[in-house]
């Protein structure tokens, strides 16, 4: 149980990584800070969800679209979070450039973001516990 509310931590935070990210590198790409948080978890909610579901539709209709289910799982996420109004994020001009960049870099970050703070929190606990011998 612990294990499993440490891996949702870690997603939840790398989802919020992500979604700065685009807000920060891409003007088109605004996050209303007032649903920040209301936009994260709409967004990690949806991307844990959408994954399994659009594997299991692209290996029985599309196998060639296996190798890209995370970008095309951050792209449907991002359409249903900008579709959400109380969600605080939209998509603005330019908008064909912001749409295909956006999931690119939230994908990206998410990832990376998602390989490298498990690593940060166990340096960290190491740490502490070397300092306490």
């Amino acid at each position: 149980m612990v294990m499993f509310l440490i891996r949702a931590l870690i997603f939840v935070l790398s989802a919020a990584v992500g979604l700065i990210a685009a807000d920060l590198l891409l003007p088109g790409f605004r996050i209303d800070w007032w649903g920040f948080v209301l936009a994260v978890l709409i967004f990690a909610v949806l991307q844990s969800l959408l994954s399994p579901w659009i594997a299991t539709v692209a290996k029985r209709n599309a196998p060639a679209l296996l190798g890209g289910i995370g970008i095309i799982s951050t792209l449907v996420a991002l359409v249903i979070v900008v579709v959400i109004p109380a969600s605080g994020v939209s998509i603005g001009e330019p908008f064909v450039l912001t749409w295909i960049l956006a999931p690119v870099i939230v994908w990206l970050v998410t990832a990376l973001a998602t390989w490298l703070l498990p690593m940060i929190f166990i340096k960290n606990k190491v740490e502490e516990r070397r300092s306490e011998k």
